[in-house]
């Protein structure tokens, strides 16, 4: 009579060496998630990640039959770029991956609300795929709309959220503006305009050629 298989799910989050080697199924905080893993016959384990060791992480996502990933696209400075490549590639090879790297650049980026804007939850929404872009049309779109809101395409915590508005004028055109970041205990403070956009360009940097961009909308 033969056994009926169990499956094999890997729980993917970011930490360094040390938090790869002492991780267990108890000690994090997805424990119940292994929990409820393991009441309906699931083997879990957890597969701490970062670029340092990817190697070796990507050869224990090939041996699981899925794999969950909890990692946030900005964390301690760091980028889901190389993570992203690497769970393209674990899924090639068969492993299931929740959630896909591209199913993401679809659906959790700031991008489907510019793709969304006309149904009902939709706004004055813009998209800026190139720095050029930004540059070319945001500075006259502020003039003329008044405060907006500066949103990078993948980002958390607030991380790349902007509220800007156009305080003063220089000699010359040079605007003066007050932004303030969404991030908690963030301050207002008042600079150059094009100061500010050169601020955001590294927003434009990783994602790939979906999602190099910033999107802007009036404030409420």
């Amino acid at each position: 009579m033969s056994r009926e298989k169990t499956f094999k799910v890997a729980i993917l989050w970011r930490g360094d060496a040390e938090a790869r080697q002492s991780a267990t199924p108890q000690n994090n905080r997805f424990h119940r998630i292994f929990e409820e893993l393991a009441a309906v016959g699931i083997d879990a384990e957890p597969a701490v990640y970062d670029e340092a060791f990817a190697g070796e992480v990507r050869e224990q996502l090939l041996s699981a039959d899925g794999v969950l990933v909890w990692v946030d696209p900005i964390q301690r400075g760091k980028t889901r770029a190389e993570l992203d490549a690497l769970l393209r590639d674990v899924a090639t090879h068969g492993p299931w991956v929740s959630a896909h790297p591209d199913v993401i650049l679809k659906m959790g980026v700031k991008e489907v609300l510019y793709r969304t804007k006309h149904l009902g939850w939709g706004c004055d929404t813009h998209l800026y795929r190139t720095v050029a872009e930004f540059g070319a049309a945001f500075p006259s779109r502020l003039q003329s709309s008044g405060p907006r809101v500066i949103k990078q395409n993948r980002g958390n915590d607030g991380l790349g959220v902007w509220k800007v508005e156009q305080v003063a004028t220089r000699t010359g055109a040079a605007y003066t503006v007050r932004i303030l970041h969404a991030q908690r205990g963030s301050i207002p403070e008042d600079l150059p305009l094009q100061e500010f956009m050169a601020r955001c360009e590294p927003y434009f940097a990783w994602g790939g050629s979906t999602s190099r961009f910033s999107r802007d909308c009036p404030t409420a």
